[in-house]
């Protein structure tokens, strides 16, 4: 791509998305933008609009959101099903909780093939914030799906909005911890479908009622390992263990009650636990942020200081959805593509990465793609959610949660 054609580029970006010109992109992983449509006003403050890119591989349509968080009324949430090991579709999730536009999220616990007999959970496999509390932790890096991490990257790796109504992303590492009459046990787990190896984790009602027994699968390096069967697991009721069982349980979790399981050396901690033991539980996510987040989840960079990271692939083209952080945390873009089936082929990370600096990024996040990728706005008449880009296979995959527009 000339120089010529580069600032071309930069220019009608400035001139349809209102930024300041953005610094020109490198070269080999910025697609060329050829045509565009018009802004549609989904709310005040929250606008969309569809626009063609030319790769080498192909042309791509490109779904924006992008929304102006200093506007009165204006703010994003977390998509969420009504539990961690849940999904719904975007668009039902989007008019439960009233959004007027949302995407997709964290890529999740899909699939077991590894494991005969042992149900995928849905889970996330990220940290997650709902409502400024801690609903999640992240997997270990060996059992999350997405995919190899980029130099630097962490499975602990987040974006959300803080309490201060701004946008950033950041890192949430859970601190937890177990404090008996005779010991204090480190907790390592926060409803999630995979513990650490030899740790002790926590399943709360937020969890749902799947089954715990994922969690004692694979090892923090090798997601399709064996299951281990030195497991013990304790039911927690007003600071008392109420039961013990030596298997992972599934159904609901009434609200007050913990359930904690351990695998390995966790387990062998619990077992001296016995029903009527005193057990007091504390937890939280601490963050690398100096704001707390008011809701965050799980997000692979690609994009940070306004570079694309080093390393990122520049060779599988894929259906992506993606977030970019503007005007230091008060411009949120929301971004899909169309899906497989589609006329486009999608992006790699690095074109990917290159598209968010070009609209004047300076953080970016990949989220789940593939047939996750999804995005819906609101229709003024009906008032029902609608999906913009073409999915892939044609129909929407129930994922279990995404990012959530609010207008005023």
């Amino acid at each position: 791509m000339n120089r010529v054609r580069v600032a071309a580029t930069v220019l009608l970006l400035t001139l349809l998305l209102g930024t300041a010109p953005p610094t020109p992109p490198a070269r080999a992983t910025t697609p060329t933008l050829t045509a565009t449509s018009g802004t549609e006003r989904i709310a005040p403050g929250i606008d969309f609009r569809t626009f063609i890119l030319a790769a080498a591989h192909g042309p791509i349509r490109i779904h924006l959101l992008t929304a102006h968080l200093r506007h009165p009324g204006v703010r994003a949430g977390l998509l969420y099903p009504g539990a961690v090991a849940d999904r719904a579709a975007v668009s039902v999730m989007a008019e439960r909780q009233g959004a007027a536009a949302a995407v997709n999220g964290d890529f999740f616990h899909i699939t077991e093939d590894q494991h005969p007999g042992v149900p995928a959970t849905g889970a996330p496999s990220g940290a997650a914030v709902l409502d400024g509390l801690p609903l999640k932790a992240a997997v270990p890096e060996g059992q999350r799906f997405g995919g190899a991490l980029p130099p630097g990257g962490s499975p602990e790796d987040v974006i959300g909005v803080g309490v201060d109504g701004r946008a950033r992303t950041g890192r949430l590492t859970l601190h937890g911890r177990l404090r008996t009459p005779h010991a204090t046990l480190p907790v390592r787990g926060l409803n999630q479908y995979a513990l650490p190896e030899g740790a002790i984790g926590l399943f709360t009602s937020q969890w749902g009622s799947a089954s715990r027994a994922r969690a004692v699968c694979g090892t923090d390096h090798d997601r399709a390992a064996p299951c281990t069967h030195d497991v013990f697991e304790l039911t927690i009721r007003h600071g008392r263990v109420q039961h013990a069982g030596s298997t992972p349980g599934d159904g609901p979790i009434p609200p007050g009650s913990v359930v904690v399981l351990g695998r390995e050396g966790g387990a062998e901690a619990l077992r001296s636990l016995v029903p009527g033991t005193r057990v007091d539980v504390r937890y939280r996510l601490a963050s690398t942020s100096p704001v707390p987040f008011a809701f965050a989840l799980g997000a692979y960079r690609v994009l940070a200081d306004h570079r694309p990271l080093p390393g990122l692939d520049s060779s599988t083209a894929a259906p992506r959805t993606a977030v970019g952080i503007a005007d230091h945390g008060r411009l949120l873009r929301l971004i899909a593509t169309d899906g497989r089936e589609s006329a486009g082929t999608g992006l790699t990370l690095a074109e990917l990465a290159g598209l968010l600096r070009s609209l004047g990024c300076e953080e970016g996040v990949h989220v789940d793609g593939g047939a996750s990728t999804t995005l819906v706005t609101r229709d003024p008449a009906t008032r029902h959610a609608v999906v913009r880009n073409a999915l892939d296979q044609g129909r929407q995959r129930r994922v279990p949660n995404g990012i959530a527009l609010f207008g005023p």
